[in-house]
């Protein structure tokens, strides 16, 4: 008898959670909580947003910490009302969270996102398609392929190329590695890497780029097997782009060494200063030499679809993979992001069938399961975000943000470079501007602690946000401007508050 009670109990409670409030269906009681619910939310952003106007509001870490651990995730077993978890999150996370869409954040490569964007997210996360598989995205499917091609056609691609929608770049530059890594495996070693490994000779394998490339270079090779030390790097000139003739010389170099030289990177819009490397050339060498060039076009890619600044691009239709991150100068949501490849039977390198996702026999029927071209299973339709961009602003509108940001970064330049009190070191490429303050005859080491001191100065007082880095060891502060409703008045304002704090900086010094 008991076993009975406790058995009726386990039902009753799994037929009340089947029914409840909280699992999204198509009935009338659920649809109603779904816009009751989405219209409290959109409300709460909408207020957060009137009250605040300043990219952040220099609350301490420690406090943010404190409030965040003294919850306790449990404390009601049955839940709290959306109400609750409203004024809680307000209290947790909006009131301190950083804005990147404020003019005054010109700090790091977030962009400001647009309105068509997010109402694409209602249906991406609302009907949760996922794109691995065809019978689980449909419409989906063609929707990003039609972006795919949209995009190798802004490439220069030839006809037989194809890509596919990830992350982010570091997953994309992953990709690029990948491809290149096992190519070369298959061409130079005949045999199949996917199974049978790396050859002895891969301890020798190299990849070249320029001393300013991204991170995730290094970070890939390491998870692919090759280990941080294969990557090279290659002098930068002046203008911190790759140095060809230096190029030459490095790879004849790792040759001499007995190394084998697989591929070279092209950085078009390196992270800190936005300089993009010369394309063709290093297409023609990477050409002689047998190399796979991947291009790593994260920042840059939005120079795609600008009249005005396409042609420093030139030489991205040469590469054999390249990267693009939607979620960077196509004003998109994190995350959108996408890899492509010239040729589309590189997808071999990658491809695996399982017989519940991607049998051959689905694929023998022309059936277009994504999967096989992605190293996720499980994928988002970001690409819908994309779409809605397009289809309502449309190329030029959206190229013309890219344009805005450009301009707002020379004349961030012009109005540094006239001023004694300031030194910048390179002619911006594309948005990034990097500099630093030099009121006074010092030493490299007490510029590198005032604009230390003045990047977290600003930060913590909230007004604005910069960022810095280190070139040559030494610190200069960065603008990465993005945000098109940026005015050089803001920008003359971020750098009165740099000088501002400089000053306060040298009295207490």
């Amino acid at each position: 008898m008991e076993a009975q009670k406790v058995i009726a109990l386990q039902q009753e409670i799994a037929i009340d959670n089947v029914h409840d409030k909280h699992v999204f269906s198509n009935n009338n009681k659920s649809i109603g909580i779904y816009r009751k619910s989405m219209k409290k939310a959109i409300k709460a952003i909408g207020n957060h947003l009137k009250e605040r106007n300043t990219p952040f509001t220099g609350t301490s870490i420690s406090i943010i910490k404190k409030k965040i651990d003294n919850i306790d995730i449990e404390e009601n077993i049955k839940g709290k009302s959306l109400d609750y978890v409203l004024d809680e999150l307000k209290d947790i996370y909006l009131d301190d969270c950083i804005h990147f869409h404020n003019p005054k954040y010109i700090a790091h490569l977030n962009c400001p996102i647009l309105t068509p964007a997010l109402v694409a997210e209602a249906f991406i996360s609302s009907l949760n398609s996922s794109m691995d598989t065809w019978d689980q995205s449909t419409g989906a499917t063609f929707i990003e392929l039609k972006l795919v091609d949209w995009t190798l056609e802004k490439l220069g691609y030839p006809k037989n190329a194809d890509g596919i929608f990830t992350s982010g770049g570091t997953q994309s530059n992953m990709m690029g590695l990948l491809l290149a890594r096992d190519h070369y495996i298959k061409k130079h070693y005949g045999i199949d890497p996917k199974m049978d490994g790396l050859p002895p000779e891969a301890s020798k394998f190299r990849v070249l780029c320029s001393e300013v490339s991204h991170f995730s270079l290094k970070k890939n090779l390491s998870l692919l097997g090759l280990g941080q030390n294969a990557v090279i790097p290659v002098a930068v000139d002046p203008d911190f782009k790759m140095n060809t003739n230096a190029l030459k010389k490095v790879i004849q170099q790792q040759k001499d060494l007995g190394n084998i030289p697989i591929a070279v990177v092209g950085t078009a819009g390196t992270t800190d200063f936005g300089s993009i490397d010369p394309l063709a050339e290093i297409a023609a060498v990477a050409n002689e030499n047998d190399l796979w060039f991947h291009v790593d076009a994260a920042y840059g890619g939005g120079l795609l679809i600008s009249d005005i600044h396409r042609y420093k691009l030139d030489g991205i239709e040469l590469s054999d993979s390249a990267t693009i991150d939607y979620h960077k100068t196509f004003y998109q949501p994190v995350s959108s992001s996408g890899f492509f490849m010239r040729d589309k039977s590189f997808v071999d390198y990658i491809k695996y069938h399982a017989d519940y996702l991607n049998s051959k026999e689905q694929e023998d029927e022309g059936i277009p399961n994504m999967v096989k071209k992605s190293i996720q299973t499980t994928r988002r339709f970001d690409a819908l975000k994309l779409w809605f961009t397009l289809r309502m602003i449309g190329t030029k509108g959206l190229g013309s943000y890219m344009e805005k940001a450009i301009e707002n970064a020379q004349f961030t330049a012009n109005l540094l470079r006239h001023r004694d009190d300031f030194e910048i070191i390179h002619k911006p490429e594309i948005s990034a501007v990097v500099f630093r303050y030099t009121p006074f005859n010092g030493t490299d080491s007490s510029y590198c602690a005032v604009n230390s001191y003045i990047r977290k100065a600003i930060f913590n007082e909230g007004k604005a946000i910069i960022t810095s880095t280190k070139v040559y060891n030494e610190v200069f502060l960065k603008f990465t401007l993005l945000n098109p409703l940026t005015t050089p008045q803001d920008i003359e304002e971020v750098i009165d508050l740099i000088v501002h704090h400089g000053n306060e900086y040298s009295l207490k010094n």
